[in-house]
This record gives structure tokens, sequence and C-alpha cells, in this order.
């Protein structure tokens, strides 16, 4: 590990570079289409893509005054890496900074309004136009940014370093299959990485990549999921459905994409004849597809009950299909085994941890490149099950929910595997102090 630079606030003044032919075109052509942003938002306010209400900060218009004093300004793609800064957001406001979350789609914003606190500031990352960066850095000029894992937008990052914004990575993520693509636009690549003042890599194998591509300043400090707390489960909500599920064997199917409920389904199929009241909950990775699964699962033969409409699986249910946000903590508590989504296909599957802290045994596919070491820990422990076909799952499901000793130790194996794996969060909180130092001096200065 690394020390992390001064910040960039106390060096020297910046030299500027020429930039890659690449950036040169690609600032030139996102200005170009600009005007272009309200067909773009109409095409995805139809598909359900934008917020109606929030559509100006698309296009950098803020919704909120800037608060007084330093603003921390953090930045993650979707739900899951807005949740992985959850820990992080709430060591900041221990400190008394003000939070500015950005984040690109409905569903994270629809995360945030529901599990964070009310001071948290949210608007969504505006499209990476130069006038629209702009904008958004005009008003907001926030006093150190934080970007989660990988979502790197060109203008964005390129603005804020011309207005000497300390940037840090954090959580940095270079999966097996960006990493080749990003070598063959190695200047371009180098050039966004180099105006990060550090690199917090998840892994040893990250910290490579980036160091590779070109990262100057890189310190491995381990991955911010395994620290996020638990989701939440409404007491009330859960009671019921154990109720009506009392004395049923249950299996969890998470974040699910299409290709694999069909897989589902079959295995589904074929385990009832030695399970026959088994129940298969299936939560959609995108819960506008509920409708589609349900009339999937009603074509083979079994009975569905959709969350949606407000359903509780009866003794006929042989699917319920939980097509809503923000429950799948319910369902981890409901079932003693999960098995992870967009795995069976080549998503590179979903993260695993919280549903190894509610104490699930875990099944998964063979395509995890999302969370490869973190899989990797756990199918070498025992604490995870790697499936790949229908017979592979039917084996797998049957061992764990006709062996409860087996399931588990695999349980025990899981939890000692994140226990194991934690501790993301103090390392990047230290690797940001001498940034946090300076907030605070600030903020002191603001308040005298």
């Amino acid at each position: 590990m690394t020390s992390a630079s001064p910040p960039r606030w106390q060096a020297g003044p910046l030299l500027a570079e020429p930039l890659p032919m690449t950036l040169r075109v690609y600032q030139k052509l996102t200005a170009g289409v600009a005007p272009l942003a309200p067909l773009l938002i109409k095409r995805r306010l139809k598909q359900g893509k934008e917020e109606p209400s929030r559509v100006g900060e698309r296009r950098g218009v803020a919704a909120h005054v800037r608060p007084h004093g330093p603003l921390v300004w953090i930045h993650g793609a979707s739900v899951g890496e807005v949740l992985a800064a959850a820990g992080l957001i709430e060591r900041l406001r221990d400190l008394n900074l003000r939070i500015l979350l950005t984040s690109g789609t409905v569903t994270s914003a629809e995360i945030v309004a529901k599990r964070f606190p009310p001071d948290i500031i949210h608007q969504f990352i505006p499209y990476d136009a130069p006038r629209f960066v702009a904008r958004f850095l005009d008003h907001w000029q926030p006093s150190l940014a934080l970007f989660i894992e990988s979502d790197l937008w060109p203008n964005l990052i390129l603005a804020s370093a011309a207005r000497r914004l300390p940037m840090v990575l954090i959580n940095g993520r270079m999966s097996p299959r960006s990493f080749p693509r990003w070598q063959r636009a190695a200047a371009t690549i180098g050039t966004l990485l180099g105006k990060f003042d550090i690199c917090l890599a998840q892994s040893q194998m990250d910290a490579q990549r980036f160091a590779a591509l070109g990262s100057p300043n890189v310190i491995t400090t381990g991955n911010l999921k395994m620290d996020v707390d638990p989701p939440p489960g409404d007491p009330a909500r859960l009671e019921r459905l154990m109720a009506v599920t009392r004395g049923r064997p249950v299996i969890v199917a998470a974040s699910t994409h299409s290709g694999e409920e069909e897989i589902l389904l079959d295995v589904h199929r074929t385990l009832v004849g030695v399970f026959p009241t088994l129940l298969t909950v299936i939560v959609p990775r995108h819960p506008h597809r509920g409708e589609q699964i349900a009339q999937m699962v009603e074509t083979t033969g079994l009975r569905a009950s959709l969350r949606s409409r407000e359903q509780l699986p009866t003794a006929a249910t042989g699917i319920y299909v939980a097509d809503t946000m923000g429950e799948l903590g319910l369902f981890y508590r409901l079932a003693p085994i999960v098995f992870m989504g967009g795995s069976l296909i080549e998503h590179g599957g979903q993260n695993p941890i919280e549903a190894v802290k509610l104490g699930a045994s875990i099944v998964h596919g063979p395509h995890v490149a999302n969370f490869s070491e973190v899989y990797r820990a756990l199918d070498e422990a025992g604490g995870a099950f790697t499936a790949g076909d229908v017979e592979t799952l039917v084996r797998r499901f049957g061992q764990l929910l006709s062996d409860a000793s087996a399931r588990q130790a695999s349980i025990h194996a899981a939890t000692d595997v994140v226990e194991r794996l934690g501790g993301a969060l103090d390392r990047t909180v230290a690797a940001l102090e001498p940034y946090l130092l300076q907030l605070q001096i600030e903020q002191d200065a603001a308040n005298a």
C-alpha cells in the first residue's frame, strides 16, 4: 500500500497538457449533440428511465440551493454503487460535512429517498455535454469529488480537473471485460485516470489493472460492499410472509435477468417432484418485468402470484414474483437459500454480500466477473456453490433443502469470509484523511 498524495489544492499550478485526439473529438461531438438533449429525454421518459419532474437535472439545472461551506460530491452509476457508499456517507456526516450524491438511474434515486438521511442532496448526473457539465459545476462548486467504481464520464472529469477539484476514485473496479478494451485506448483512459489524485481499488487485481492503465497513485483498500449494512426488512411484512409460507421450503432467486427465469422454472418443476410444497420467489433485477415473468410462469402450468398486485403466495402458488423495489432484505430474511442472479448469463453476477449477512446459503451461476474475488473466496470456503445448468442447480438446491446441517455449515463459512474481507470502509476513510482534514478546517472557518 502506498501513501496518499497530498490534496491537489496544496500542489503547484497545473500545466495544461494536450488531450488525446479521442477526447478532443469526444468534446466536440458531445457539444454538437447537446441541442438534441430534449429528444433523448423524451425517449427516455417513454421508457421510464427518467423522472418527469427532474429532467432539468440532466441538463445541469440544479433542483436545490447549494449549502453553505464545504461540499463533498459523491457519484455512483446506479443502486449498487450508491449503496456501497452508505457507510462512507455516514462517516462524512459525522464530520458535519454536507453531501451531494449523484447517480444516473431512477431506481437509485428511489433508493436514496427511502434509505438515506433527508439531508443528503440527490441529483441526477447531467448528460456528459460540456455546457451541462459546466452548469452543474458552476452551481454546486464541490470541494471534493469521489467517483465510485468505474463510472467515468470524460467531460465531467476533464472539467472538474480544469477547476482543480480534487478527485478520488473509490471502490475502484476494472472488470476483465473492460480492461482489454481500455488497453486498446490507452491514451484516452490514461489521461482520464491521471486526473484523479488517488485510485482506491477493491482488490489487488483491480489495483494492477488501474496502474497499468495509467493511474499514478493506486491503493488497495478493499470492497466497500463488504462493509455495507444488510438491507432493511419491514417486520410486519416479513411476519405476514412467514405466516403464509410456514412449513414450506423456500428458495429466493435474487436480481434475476432475462434468460435466467426460464432455467429457474425448469429447476422448480424438477424439484417439486421431491419437495411438493416448494415455493420459489423470483425477484427480478428490473421490477417492470414482473408481468412478463408471471405470464411465462402460467404458460408452464405453474401458478404465479405477483407482489406488485399486493398478492401473497397461497398454497397453490409455485412461483412468487416479487416485482417491487427495495424489498430484497425482506426475502433474504425469508429464505435460507438464495440464488444470485445475473450469473447464468454473461452479465457478471450480482452482489452476494447482503444475502450472506442475512444468513443465506448462496448458489450462483458461472458468470460472476463483477465480484470474481468475492465469489472465489466464498466458493473455496464452501460458503457458496456454482451451478451452471438445470441438472447442477437441481442437485445443489436439493442438497441444501434436504440437509440442514450442510446448509448451516455453508452459511457459517460464508459469514467468516465476509468478516475476513471486511474493513474497506476504515481503509477508505484513512486514505481520504488528508482531504477530510482540509475540509474540516474550511468548515470551521466558514462557521466562524
